[in-house]
């Protein structure tokens, strides 16, 4: 059999674990034929593709990012460009694609699955959002960088006697400043999923000041406050209609240190949670996410993707998957209250 597979969005630490993964079973085990398509679904689009065999794959476990290159191109999005895909997958004789993403690259493998194309999808989000999936790979490293960041600012805060405000990703779900606050310990955590009080934050900030200690707080890149809007970095939006969030960090440590008197600043972690090495957690799970997609690819499988159900790897449909985000709930916000202040 010949499968092609892809990474498409926003990289993150243990997209290569499941490349290897795939090509290992793939080629040891059943004598297929791998190839790769290069910066996503612009490689299906331009029939830009890598040969993948073991050599290809050898060392790059323990390696971030992604040998193959990603985008956001939506070949939907584009005059003719579903046609083009479905062409070339043809002419390339792939009989099966494996696209490894989060929504929008799942979305578009919908519908090619649904236009008959044999479809097994691999979940990739670094916000843990993706419904159907307990974990995403890339969420607990990501977690991992925020939280260091967060013990190495509570020294340099309480130095200074300032406020430090780590915005971390999230652009709809705050899984990301949920667990890295509560495991950071910080004074405040903010996510998309609750609009929050300035001046319940001024308050809290101000109480951990009388306490002898300086405060930190951890926001979710979209997260809001009540009655206002999401803070954007530009109007720009990418091909899936997505704007550019940021700068609600910058903006919420400005109100903090107007109200209380202390100098507060900004720290914006960004891309550094994408980068560097995976962590064992994550690359565990992506070669495991590797094998099964292999697996369901040769029992038949098409228009599935697999997930992470406790501690087993099942199959769900592709279109559930991407139906809705799986946000944080209040009861799990509610947690993390219990520290504020």
């Amino acid at each position: 059999m010949r499968i092609g597979i892809l990474t498409g969005g926003g990289d993150c630490p243990g997209l290569n674990a499941v490349i290897r993964a795939v090509v290992r079973k793939s080629v040891t085990v059943h004598g297929d034929e791998v190839v790769g398509f290069r910066d996503g679904w612009r490689g299906v689009l331009d029939a830009d593709t890598v040969p993948l065999d073991l050599s290809a794959v050898r060392g790059i476990l323990p390696r971030g990012g992604t040998i193959l290159g990603t985008s956001r191109t939506n070949p939907y999005a584009m005059e003719g460009g579903a046609d083009r895909v479905m062409a070339n997958l043809e002419r390339l004789g792939i009989e099966a694609l494996v696209p490894i993403g989060g929504e929008d690259t799942l979305g578009v493998a919908t519908r090619l699955s649904e236009a008959g194309v044999r479809v097994v999808g691999v979940p990739k989000t670094i916000d843990n959002d993706l419904d159907a999936t307990d974990y995403t790979f890339g969420f607990d490293t990501a977690v991992g960088v925020a939280t260091e960041a967060i013990d190495r600012l509570h020294t340099t805060g309480d130095s200074h006697h300032r406020t430090l405000v780590v915005e971390v990703m999230g652009r709809h779900a705050g899984w990301i400043a949920l667990h890295a606050g509560m495991a950071g310990g910080a004074t405040v955590v903010l996510i998309p999923e609750q609009p929050f009080d300035v001046d319940e934050v001024v308050a809290h900030c101000q109480h951990r000041f009388d306490s002898g200690y300086s405060p930190i707080v951890v926001v979710s890149e979209g997260a809001t406050p009540k009655g206002g809007d999401m803070v954007l970095t530009t109007g720009e939006k990418d091909a899936f209609g997505h704007v550019r969030l940021g700068g609600i960090g910058t903006a919420l440590a400005s109100v903090i240190e107007e109200r209380t008197g202390r100098e507060a600043r900004a720290v914006v972690l960004g891309h550094v949670q994408r980068g560097g090495t995976p962590s064992p957690f994550d690359r565990v799970l992506a070669t495991r996410f590797g094998l099964g997609a292999v697996d369901a690819v040769h029992d038949g499988q098409s228009g599935v993707m697999v997930a992470l159900r406790g501690t087993d790897i099942v199959r769900v449909p592709l279109s559930a998957a991407t139906a809705r985000l799986k946000l944080v709930p209040p009861e799990r916000y509610a947690e993390v209250e219990v520290f504020f202040g």
